[in-house]
């Protein structure tokens, strides 16, 4: 999948107070620029320091997921992640001027509206996704909390939730297009439990909290002068200790709205990954503990690995076959190191390298121990690089010739019998015949070579 990454055409400013802290806040979300991601600066603080939103900045996880570096946090990020996750904002930067982001209504839906307000404007370079391969699973085996991550052509979440609760027992969810994201999920509130509210108001949290901002849940019966006391204490009006049910003035906007509100946490806790994910979730009992565990995992993939590996299925037809690669590159055997191109785009390609034991090279590199020499790897990567550009060039015959090369790594060696998958990545639009590129080689899902290119793009006599 290859698609631009996005940010906002223009900013959008929000007033609320904040769910834990009481504060009136305001918050304003601007365009940022490629590459950017997504940004909170605190600009009530000295030097307006600035957090990204990823999740190994995650300092806490009760009641909401709290955002930390040196000394300046940011908390209740989720339903603002979610809705730019939704819409496809790769890049943007927020402002706020309190420790927390505020809760408006308890769901996502205003920053749903104020994205479809402003609009979004594509960007110039590519969507980096984190493609899911294999199955992931993650558990936490205090709560029970448990979420799979299975592979998939798109993205996809089920969600299903269970509580000891006569009001609230089992709930699902579930969201197959983003596209459905305002329609199904965005105006789901955040829900608490009355027997959860001392709790919290101990632990000096929920300061903010309303019958306008959460589905309060009254499933287990108090006497009535506690319930009283419990009424007065977070400003409402006293209801019979008697009845039980759903207490807050706006009724459900759907039957299993608190499951759909455990998906949108799910949307906003995986935007901290930093890439949208190909993929499908199936989350058990999910909080924002499990959802931040499940993130850090693929975060720490994400930076061991660098780069993740191209989607290679033998079965797809090519997109340059041999014979049109042949009609590129002006090598030929020995000397030709790249036999089909598996994807191409504007910026970015993808070539396949089949390493046979009746390579010419491996006579000399080594006879008793094959290895494919690093310089061939190199080469390879320069081939499929001339590729990128060559396919798109008009009338004529052009050839591309190095000009530099840096930050070559070897990591692996390269084998008989390995499947070598290339890829080149333009760093900058060609200019005056000039074209930078970065190249990885991986065999499997393991980077074995990296390096960075500059050629020149020469047309032939």
């Amino acid at each position: 999948m290859v698609t631009n990454q996005h940010t906002l055409k223009e900013s959008f400013s929000l007033k609320g107070k904040g769910l834990h802290t009481g504060l009136n806040i305001e918050i304003t979300f601007r365009p940022a620029e490629a590459n950017h991601g997504i940004k909170i600066r605190r600009i009530d603080l000295d030097g307006q320091p600035v957090i990204e939103a990823l999740a190994e900045n995650v300092k806490s996880t009760r009641r909401g997921t709290v955002l930390s570096k040196d000394n300046a946090q940011v908390s209740t990020v989720e339903h603002a992640m979610a809705a730019l996750y939704a819409y496809g904002v790769d890049n943007c930067l927020i402002d706020v001027n309190a420790p927390e982001v505020p809760i408006l209504d308890g769901s996502a839906i205003v920053y749903a509206d104020e994205i479809e307000r402003v609009g979004l404007a594509e960007q110039g370079e590519p969507r980096d996704y984190y493609i899911v391969k294999n199955k992931i699973e993650v558990r936490d085996e205090e709560t029970g909390s448990s979420i799979t991550v299975l592979p998939d052509s798109s993205f996809g979440v089920n969600v299903h939730i269970t509580f000891d609760s006569l009001i609230l027992d089992n709930q699902y969810a579930t969201l197959d297009d983003l596209k459905d994201f305002k329609k199904e999920i965005a105006a789901s509130r955040t829900f608490v439990f009355v027997r959860e509210i001392e709790l919290l108001l101990q632990h000096g949290l929920i300061k903010g909290g309303d019958l306008d901002n959460a589905i309060v849940i009254y499933e287990r019966q108090m006497d009535q002068k506690r319930f009283d006391q419990l009424a007065d204490t977070i400003g409402i009006g006293h209801k019979d200790a008697t009845q039980l049910g759903y207490l807050q003035h706006k009724p459900l906007m759907q039957s299993n709205e608190p499951a759909r509100h455990k998906l949108l946490d799910i949307l906003g806790d995986i935007a901290l990954i930093g890439k949208p994910i190909l993929g499908r979730i199936i989350a058990n009992c999910p909080g924002h503990k499990i959802n931040n565990k499940f993130a850090c995992i693929i975060r720490k993939d994400i930076k061991h690995n660098g780069k993740q590996s191209p989607v290679y299925n033998p079965n797809v037809p090519p997109v340059l076959d041999i014979n049109r690669v042949k009609g590129l590159l002006p090598h030929r055997y020995p000397f030709l190191l790249v036999e089909k191109v598996i994807q191409i785009g504007p910026k970015s390609i993808v070539g396949v390298k089949n390493v046979s034991v009746n390579e010419p090279f491996f006579q000399g590199h080594f006879p008793d121990e094959p290895v494919m020499p690093g310089v061939l790897l190199v080469e390879a990567m320069a081939q499929t690089g001339g590729l990128l550009v060559l396919n798109s060039l008009g009338e004529g015959s052009y050839s591309t010739y190095f000009m530099k090369i840096d930050n070559v790594k070897f990591r692996q060696k390269v084998v008989p019998g390995d499947t070598l998958l290339l890829h080149l990545e333009m760093k900058s639009a060609v200019r005056r015949g000039i074209a930078e590129m970065k190249g990885y080689c991986f065999v499997g899902e393991k980077i074995v070579c990296e390096a960075e290119f500059m050629a020149q793009i020469v047309k032939n006599k």
